[in-house]
């Protein structure tokens, strides 16, 4: 073994090599998908509607924290990554491990914010007086394992970079065997009610995180802790700035995951008050189905943008252009692909998936049904909108990586959500999100081309 530990990504990639090396992130990110539904199906089927309500006005809570976790994850994995590829294996080690100890610190301190201001939170999320007791129930149980999932998240994308795929597939699995496993006997023998749903969610993020400890104390594979050493003839005060500039560079990188989860939070906020205003808290119902329905749908992107993005960055840092075309074109030809079979999934499959919330003789599921014949559209451009920016992270270019993700999940979406219901009612709610990747899609092609020669792209 060499002494970047064998490094899977260096390596000559085909279509199917490189598919295959994807393959277990995608299914990861699927899978957590998955049982984020299967949670909300659970407290649909076994509560009730407004429960599921509840779920999605906390939501934001969930994007600040996962976007902490991504922001730290996505813009360190460009950084770690390009180290290891110009072959500076110890610091980019260093890098990880401060990386890991700062989104600890940064999950410890939203669980307390958490705890110090529940109430205001809540009904700063837009919590009518009929779903607040809901929604601070899951609260007051999920703060409990923010760091927990902050601790997944960046786990996820460093396994992927340490070489160990397949091991994020598994923990992810059993994480997600674990939610649904708890959220049952929580919800059925137990009777916890809403309180049940979040604590069997908060062991499923436990799986990931303890297990990622253990993998990453091993010592095993290309990427693992290590004590930060001091420089010799450095100052201390220095030696700290340094660590910290690494800190500040991987979240300044990562921003446009932050901006997007953030973007997510509140665009998720617009939507809530909106369909609150035209149709109650059945309509909050409907969208937070189409909402979730939307995550699972979008991690077969977001799966495979993670799973690549290493190795993009790994051939920016070792400057082998060649490799660095090849994997773009083969991941335009899957996007291409599975563009249309996602927005074909949706389009048929709407009326089931509501079906699988609520009676099809509820308002909710009528609603709902009603949503994905318009929201179906999105699906056409989201995987091109996705890709485009996360590459952009991978290629250390988070500036302009942090606009696309702007303008995508919050600027345009936003705008939608208040202009069009004013024209089209609810209709114009669905309307927001196909018209807003269709305009992202033209801008990030256009930005893409722009910078054709700078990444040596086709």
């Amino acid at each position: 073994m060499n002494e970047m530990g064998g490094n899977a990504l260096d390596r000559e990639w085909g279509a199917y090599s490189l598919l295959r090396f994807a393959f277990p992130t995608i299914v990861m990110m699927m899978f957590m998908g998955l049982y984020t539904m299967v949670d909300t199906v659970f407290v649909a089927q076994l509560v009730n509607t407004d429960a599921l309500s509840a779920i999605n006005i906390v939501c934001p809570v969930v994007n600040l924290t996962v976007g902490l976790g991504t922001m730290a994850a996505a813009g360190g994995n460009a950084i770690v990554s390009r180290k290891m590829g110009a072959g500076a294996v110890r610091e980019a080690r260093e890098g990880f491990t401060l990386l890991v100890v700062a989104g600890v610190a940064m999950g410890a301190g939203l669980m307390v914010a958490g705890f110090l201001w529940m109430e205001e939170i809540v009904y700063a999320l837009g919590a009518s007086r009929r779903l607040f007791p809901y929604c601070r129930d899951y609260l007051a149980v999920l703060v409990l394992f923010i760091p927990a999932n902050i601790l997944q998240t960046l786990f996820a994308n460093f396994l992927v970079t340490a070489g160990r795929p397949g091991l994020g597939l598994g923990l992810s699995v059993l994480a997600g065997v674990a939610n649904i496993v708890f959220d049952y006997i929580f919800l059925v023998p137990c009777g916890m009610g809403i309180r049940g749903a979040a604590l069997g969610t908060g062991i499923g993020y436990l799986v990931p995180a303890a297990a990622g400890i253990a993998f990453f104390l091993s010592g095993e594979g290309a990427l693992f802790f290590v004590r930060p050493r001091m420089k010799p003839g450095v100052a201390v005060s220095r030696q700290i700035g340094e660590w910290l500039g690494i800190i500040r560079e991987s979240c300044f990188n990562g921003s446009s995951e932050m901006v997007s989860q953030l973007a997510t939070a509140l665009t998720t906020y617009l939507f809530n008050i909106t369909m609150m205003d035209l149709a109650g808290e059945n309509a909050v119902a409907a969208i937070t189905i189409i909402i979730y329905s939307q995550f699972l749908l979008n991690t077969l992107f977001l799966g495979f943008t993670m799973g690549i993005a290493p190795v993009a960055g790994f051939y920016y840092g070792n400057k082998n252009y060649v490799r660095q075309r090849k994997v773009f074109r083969i991941s335009m030809g899957f996007l291409a692909i599975t563009s249309l079979l996602v927005f074909a999934f949706s389009f048929v499959g709407g009326p089931y998936i509501a079906g699988m919330f609520a009676g099809e003789a509820s308002e909710v599921y009528g609603i709902t049904v009603q949503g994905f014949g318009v929201f179906s559209f999105g699906f056409l451009f989201c995987g091109w909108n996705i890709f485009i920016s996360g590459m952009f992270t991978a290629l250390s270019n988070g500036k302009v990586s942090a606009v696309l993700s702007f303008l995508r999940t919050f600027g345009l979406l936003a705008g939608g959500i208040l202009l069009l219901p004013r024209v089209w009612g609810i209709t114009g709610v669905w309307l927001a999100v196909p018209v807003a990747e269709g305009v992202m899609f033209v801008v990030s092609v256009g930005c893409l081309a722009l910078v054709r020669k700078k990444y040596f792209y086709p």
